[in-house]
């Protein structure tokens, strides 16, 4: 289904323009949406939907890769064709699209992996304002292009938008969603096949407004009649994309809701179900990155301030919704800038999870220590860890701008220990072996741990020797 219609309230002004446009699409020729202009990538492995709008009741025919198939135009003009799935395909192809005496044909058109971009800023920020490694040379990757989604908000789900497809290059990848390019970039370099990236984002932006009301209806502790502006982001920009086939979807947002915790992970459990529901395309790949560490380091060794309870929510999302990973960055932003530079690692990240899942790359270590349990014995708490990896180390990265991999340091930091009076202090800990031993003298019978649960965990160190660091946690619920 291409548009979806939901008892939505919405102005005046609104509501002229989509019947409007909604009276042109019905009287218009032969077209095609902004998702298919020459220079697409067209998801492999999987059917394709193709559509667009003809006269009503016209024979329109589709033809791509040795197929053609061929479907009648509603009495609304809309009409789709899904193509059997496609195989990956590095040289430019043209697909045809006829109806009575109309042809449009879209060229330069390649068969590889798709990825939907969405979240805020950090999402949106472009490869123009990152620093990008003297190894990547937007020059050289004619294989990934992109698409760019306008700001819209509207009250019900929009047919289409205005874009096109761009092929990278050094002019054009400066407007490239940053994260989403070095993520294209790991995959093109491991899979070399082309990558498709669909940005879809919005600065300064909260998560209800992407949300579709079929995600809010899945989660019975929310209420989106009392969540304000919910869905309207999701109808004016995510809809106008689907059912374009896609690999997946890449998630950076958070800052807008940083002052949540439990609530997050509702809506981030709503948005993964909602988006799944309205693509009709089963339980795809959703990976996202866990907030960076910015504002003033907090010397309480309580910490829970700012953002530590929503990467807390962060951290439950990729617990009990399946098919979804978190790129942990506590160690690339900066106390003044709440836009880290180094997005380099955050795609770098993205991209270990999607190889690792779902291109087959078994061996890769794709995530950092993620806590797993705990164990007390002669007053030392001994914390265990899932993604492990090659073993445990205290690191540090010289510079959170600076790509290159951590380096070992002395001694871990960033753990704080409590006893059943619930007072914390900071606490000693040392690798042993695959978990981390933590103590204080000052606290003899301990009862729970909190690693890097602040806004800015600036002592956080601990690390996989692959160097992909570990989570923030704490294993009470105080």
């Amino acid at each position: 289904m291409i548009a979806r219609r939901y008892p939505r309230l919405r102005t005046a002004l609104f509501g002229l323009t989509i019947l409007a446009m909604s009276a042109a699409t019905a009287l218009a020729e032969l077209k095609l949406p902004a998702m298919f202009t020459s220079g697409a990538v067209l998801q492999q492995g999987i059917a394709v939907p193709v559509w667009g709008w003809a006269d009503a009741g016209d024979d329109v025919t589709v033809a791509f890769a040795g197929q053609t198939k061929t479907t009648k135009a509603g009495t609304d003009g809309k009409w789709l064709v899904r193509l059997d799935a496609l195989k990956v395909n590095k040289q430019a192809a043209v697909m045809t699209v006829a109806s009575g005496d109309e042809q449009l044909k879209v060229e330069n058109v390649l068969v590889g992996e798709v990825w939907f971009c969405s979240g805020q800023s950090n999402m949106e920020w472009t490869v123009g304002g990152a620093i990008v490694p003297d190894s990547v040379d937007p020059d050289q990757l004619p294989m990934i292009r992109h698409i760019k989604v306008p700001h819209v908000r509207v009250g019900e789900p929009a047919d289409d938008f205005n874009g096109a497809w761009q092929v990278c290059s050094a002019a054009t990848a400066r407007g490239f969603t940053a994260v989403g390019f070095f993520f294209a970039v790991h995959l093109e370099e491991e899979l070399d096949v082309p990558i498709g990236l669909i940005g879809c984002n919005w600065g300064g932006t909260r998560i209800e407004p992407w949300t579709p009301p079929e995600g809010f209806e899945q989660v019975d502790e929310l209420d989106a009649s009392k969540l304000g502006d919910t869905s309207t982001m999701y109808n004016g920009m995510a809809a106008a994309v689907q059912p374009y086939a896609i690999a997946g979807a890449l998630w950076y947002q958070g800052e807008s809701n940083g002052g949540e915790g439990e609530s997050y992970y509702q809506k981030m459990k709503a948005l993964v179900l909602g988006w799944r529901t309205t693509w009709d395309q089963g339980e795809f790949p959703f990976y996202f990155v866990q907030l960076a560490n910015f504002q003033n380091p907090n010397p309480d060794p309580a910490g829970g301030d700012g953002w530590a309870r929503l990467r807390e929510a962060q951290l439950k999302t990729i617990r009990q919704v399946p098919k979804t990973g978190m790129a942990v960055i506590t160690d690339v932003g900066a106390a003044k800038n709440i836009h880290p530079r180094n997005k380099y690692d955050v795609g770098r990240r993205l991209a270990l999870w999607a190889l690792a899942n779902d291109y087959g790359k078994k061996d890769l270590v794709y995530s950092g220590p993620l806590y797993k349990a705990m164990k007390v014995e002669a007053g030392k708490v001994q914390l265990s860890f899932d993604h492990v990896g090659t073993g445990l180390i205290a690191a540090k990265k010289e510079s959170a701008d600076g790509i290159e991999a951590p380096q070992p340091v002395g001694k871990l930091e960033g753990f704080a220990i409590a006893g059943t009076d619930k007072k914390w202090v900071w606490a000693d800990a040392v690798v042993d072996g695959a978990t981390v031993v933590v103590s204080s003298p000052d606290v003899k019978e301990p009862v729970a741990v909190r690693y890097a649960f602040s806004m800015n965990p600036d002592k956080a160190n601990l690390y996989n020797k692959e160097g992909l660091p570990a989570s923030p946690f704490r294993t009470d619920a105080w």
